[in-house]
């Protein structure tokens, strides 16, 4: 069935996302086997005209764009309203294999997390171009946020470096989770994760958002206990004050990605143990 044929425009962006994970060649490592990088993924939708997005350029920065902005860049030609525009965002859930690897560490990254993390990052960009591409061919203009030549990163006066399209922020709005003491997103399927996003023109109806507060999964913010983020991070980078990018940062490139050449043998980019190890790990820890 064609997606202008189809009653159901989200079953069918979802049937995309789904088909595509389930493809061994697109979601492995090829050659070197055919074990998954992710689990099925989460998707959820937003509205371009909804009020968070512009709630970000105010907390991030007026850098960040708004779906209309990037959209309008992209298509000067056929500018869209804010209300025409769905954000499509999704979650790819690190496997339980990498996540147990990762879960045994304690100072550098598993090798198969820093796989996922790198390789699978690839996948996720293949996935963007993979839902931009089926969008068009059925005659929806789309672009992905973060593959863009103007997708950059600048000073936040709240939060440091921060980039102008956050694919975080977008699954956040699109209903699909809140975020952590460490920054991380904490999804159904867990904070061990990464997340991307697609803009459309497409009618999607939104995702109902099921929290009330951007923190509302953390045990911390809901109910000031567990801190195992603070206990995983091997250098201090989280404490109850939040996340320390830069700490995080100098820990990833001057220990993390010299230790994952030396040690596996592949230029690669990761640390993680936030993640795992972590009652958020693989789902959301906070009961009703």
């Amino acid at each position: 069935m064609s997606a202008h044929a189809s009653s159901d425009l989200a079953a069918w962006v979802q049937s995309v996302i789904r088909d595509f994970l389930d493809t061994p060649s697109e979601n492995s490592p090829g050659k070197e086997g055919t074990e998954r990088f992710w689990d099925d993924a989460l998707v959820g939708f937003s509205r371009g005209d909804d009020p968070l997005y512009e709630a970000f350029k105010e907390h991030v920065g007026p850098f960040h764009w708004t779906p209309s902005e990037i959209f309008c860049l992209t298509f000067p030609e056929t500018p869209a309203e804010p209300h025409e525009l769905t954000v499509i965002s999704w979650v790819l859930p690190a496997t339980e294999a990498t996540r147990a690897d990762n879960r045994e560490e304690t100072t550098y990254p598993s090798e198969r997390w820093a796989k996922a993390r790198t390789f699978g990052e690839v996948v996720n960009e293949r996935l963007r171009k993979h839902l931009v591409a089926a969008l068009q061919k059925a005659g929806f203009d789309a672009l992905a946020p973060s593959l863009s030549p103007g997708f950059t990163w600048q000073d936040s006066p709240q939060f440091g470096f921060a980039s102008n399209w956050s694919e975080r922020h977008a699954a956040f709005a699109s209903g699909l989770g809140t975020f952590g003491l460490c920054d991380g997103l904490i999804t159904a399927v867990g904070k061990a994760m990464r997340a991307g996003s697609v803009i459309a023109r497409v009618p999607i109806p939104p995702t109902p958002r099921p929290y009330r507060s951007h923190t509302e999964y953390c045990l911390f913010s809901s109910r000031g206990t567990c801190k195992k983020c603070m206990q995983r991070c091997p250098v201090g980078a989280i404490t109850e004050a939040g996340h320390d990018k830069v700490k995080c940062f100098e820990h990833v490139f001057n220990t993390a990605i010299p230790y994952i050449k030396t040690r596996y043998g592949f230029d690669g980019y990761s640390c993680g143990l936030c993640q795992t190890g972590v009652p958020c790990e693989a789902g959301i820890p906070v009961k009703k």
